[in-house]
């Protein structure tokens, strides 16, 4: 008996189906907040105005056993060199000095300060016309000039003019990691700078120092101040 010719066709081999891709990283959910930032002790600034004096001395080359005559000082000139002025011509308080506090009052908490340096940032309201320090504006108060002694490096006694706010106000703008903090957080922590770290000359948290008390604040809620 003769066989039948199979009716079954071959398929044509199937496309690979892509794969889907997993997506593990999500978007950076960054928020801004604002704070309206009330002095409760004086604010002090000394912006680095040396850097031409520096670049002059290191430009002449080596003086060594030559005794130049010391320069007449003018505080008057110093004094006004230690103020951080915008391209605009207000004053202003340099941004990082608030993240870098910010940063630091993480130790007080136990966080992480590696992760608030990835997470925490300051919304400039300027720069500086000289440096381009990005710039936070001092809203209300201004400058008189204070003179004090400090000491140098070497050890010497040293006169500073440097501008002094005895009140001042700020509004100061945030951006944050929401997965990293919550607007509470930001808020604690902010006023955690004011109270216990301080900015400027004379900060709780001074390199060189325990501070003068210099540069304390809090934050105005409702037109209140906070505690």
């Amino acid at each position: 008996m003769q066989s039948r010719p199979s009716t079954t066709t071959q398929q044509p081999p199937q496309p690979e189906q892509p794969k889907r891709e997993q997506i593990q990283i999500p978007p950076a959910n960054m928020r801004t907040t604002t704070f309206v930032l009330v002095g409760t002790a004086p604010y002090v600034q000394n912006r680095f105005s040396k850097k031409a004096q520096i670049m002059a001395g290191q430009e002449a080359g080596s003086t060594k056993g030559s005794k130049k005559p010391r320069a007449k000082r003018d505080f008057e000139k110093d004094y006004e060199e230690a103020k951080h002025v915008s391209r605009e011509g207000w004053c202003g308080i340099p941004a990082p000095a608030f993240r870098n506090a910010a940063i630091s009052a993480c130790r007080l908490v136990g966080y992480k300060m590696t992760l608030a340096k990835l997470s925490l940032f300051i919304v400039p309201d300027g720069f500086d016309k000289e440096d381009d320090m990005p710039l936070v504006k001092i809203t209300k108060g201004k400058p008189h000039r204070h003179d004090a002694h400090a000491r140098n490096a070497n050890g010497s006694i040293d006169i500073r003019a440097r501008p002094m706010w005895r009140e001042w106000e700020a509004t100061l703008q945030v951006q944050y990691d929401a997965d990293q903090f919550t607007l509470t957080d930001v808020a604690n922590l902010i006023n955690r700078v004011g109270l216990q770290v301080g900015i400027g000359e004379g900060r709780h948290d001074s390199k060189e120092s325990a501070g003068l008390g210099w540069g304390t604040f809090t934050i105005l809620e409702d037109g209140k101040k906070r505690n």
